[in-house]
């Protein structure tokens, strides 16, 4: 199977299934010499993790890290970072009426059309639980940027039709974390997550969108014509599950302008570096970082799962009717928040690292 590396310099490689024994990963590119803070790691991990709110599945997966090899003394050695997180609380029998049964907008019957073969517990390698390995590797990105003044904040913007009105802006993550839906707005979360309760008592689920604003990358960071920045970008968000739609900038908003409108205008002052009057363009020109903020808004359908008996096919083709049953959130929105912020961070650290390279000073 392929597809289970992100990224050039900077690379992650994830193993593991939902419900088998452990997920975990490997790090190929890390320079050498960080202090890593092993417990803001564990943080990230805390904010995916599931169980941790009425509004989230009620697997309980504590996500505690075990680092394996390419750290020593606390510093990263240069040498590849290899890491392991257990799976405590499997329960594949809960998938066991799937074996041969394809559940609507899953990847059941995808996978068995491109193998001939799948793990049905939990869906396996398609399953979002892999998505923890990334918010490891998004962690020790994370501090490597901030060595360089780059930050990245997440938050969700809109649940079904309930969103923010104001534009997109950085926030504190403890102005984000105040409501279980990681909303910003309280008063708007609020009524997110009164939307989400309300599905989830009627066996349903519903979709939305997080806004990922990232402040401190300096212009020049990012590859012209195939490898633009916001293409990198793309294949990073588009990789997450349950990922419908992506937008940087002014997105779809910005074909309703006129180009004077649409223009993001240069303006400098004495003593300060080059800035936009507006950031219609979300910090990216031509492919590359012009300096502003990097703003991308990235939607996810509504949870494929739902707790209601559906109609679909098994493998012989005959109709059947398939249960819901398992764990799962009604809103993936709240625990997606970290899983953004990670590969934007994976992103960038790449970027980071390839300019340096292509540099003399």
């Amino acid at each position: 199977m392929a597809g289970n590396s992100f990224g050039s310099i900077f690379r992650l490689t994830t193993f593991g299934e939902s419900h088998g024994a452990a997920i975990g990963g490997i790090i190929d590119g890390c320079p050498s010499g960080l202090l890593v803070d092993f417990d803001a790691i564990q943080l990230e991990l805390n904010r995916r993790k599931p169980g941790q709110s009425k509004l989230t599945t009620s697997r309980k997966e504590e996500d505690q890290v075990e680092w394996l090899s390419g750290i020593f003394e606390g510093k990263t050695t240069g040498s590849p970072i290899g890491f392991l997180i257990r799976n405590a609380d499997p329960k594949p029998k809960d998938y066991d009426h799937l074996k041969s049964t394809y559940r609507p907008s899953h990847a059941d019957f995808t996978y068995d059309a491109k193998y001939g073969f799948r793990d049905h517990r939990g869906g396996g390698r398609s399953s979002a639980r892999e998505t923890a390995c990334r918010v490891v590797a998004g962690g020790i990105a994370r501090q490597l940027l901030a060595t360089e003044g780059v930050e990245a904040c997440a938050y969700v913007d809109r649940v079904q039709n309930i969103e923010m009105q104001d534009a997109p802006k950085f926030h504190e993550r403890s102005t984000v974390d105040a409501s279980p839906v990681r909303c910003p707005d309280l008063s708007v979360a609020a009524e997110m997550e009164k939307r989400i309760i309300e599905v989830r008592a009627q066996g349903e689920t519903v979709g939305g969108s997080v806004v990922a604003v990232v402040k401190g990358i300096p212009a020049g960071w990012g590859e012209p014509v195939f490898d633009k920045l916001q293409a990198v970008l793309a294949h990073a968000m588009w990789s997450l599950p349950a990922v419908k739609a992506m937008e940087i900038g002014s997105g779809f908003e910005g074909t309703r302008m006129i180009g004077s409108e649409h223009n993001d205008i240069w303006l400098k002052r004495d003593g300060e570096k080059a800035r936009t009057k507006t950031n219609h363009s979300g910090g990216i020109q031509g492919g590359i970082s012009n300096g502003q903020d990097i703003v991308v808004r990235v939607a996810f359908k509504p949870v494929s799962t739902i707790m209601q008996t559906q109609k679909s096919i098994d493998q012989q083709g005959h109709e059947v009717e398939v249960e819901g049953k398992g764990r799962h959130d009604p809103c993936v929105l709240p625990r997606a928040v970290p899983l953004v912020e990670a590969m934007a961070m994976l992103v960038l650290v790449d970027e980071w690292l390839k300019n340096r390279t292509v540099r003399l000073t």
